[in-house]
């Protein structure tokens, strides 16, 4: 099992940035699949980015999301990132990390199986 603990949510106005961070422990990612999920209040969690622990870092994105957020991975760190750019509010949420064996940078949130306890992020307009 891998541990996941995430930082980086707060407040930011409308259009502004936000790093968020996934700091993992317990085992090597090598093979893993790391992605991060939202979910806003009173709705359902969401797919928002995946990457691969591979050479090529695939990657994988929520149509709601591509061309504002990067997701990216410090191997050294043990760390995936996701830079979020040009916020909406319908992006406030609480964001969760993930990880799932196996390097296909899937969106289908039960085929991960260790999570972070999520961090809110709020975009105000």
């Amino acid at each position: 099992q891998v541990q996941l603990v995430e930082s980086g949510g707060g407040l930011v106005q409308a259009g502004g940035s936000l790093r968020l961070s996934c700091a993992a422990s317990g085992r090597t990612l090598s093979s893993y699949t790391m992605a991060w999920f939202r979910q806003a209040p009173g709705k359902e969690r969401d797919f928002v980015a995946a990457v691969s622990w591979t050479s090529t870092s695939r990657t994988h994105y929520a149509d709601s999301v591509k061309g504002r957020f990067t997701i990216s991975r410090d191997n050294a760190k043990n760390t995936v990132y996701l830079q979020m750019s040009s916020l909406k509010p319908e992006d406030t949420g609480v964001y969760y990390c993930a990880a799932k064996a196996g390097t296909a940078p899937g969106s289908v949130g039960r085929l991960y199986n260790s999570w972070g306890q999520g961090t809110l992020v709020t975009v105000a307009s």
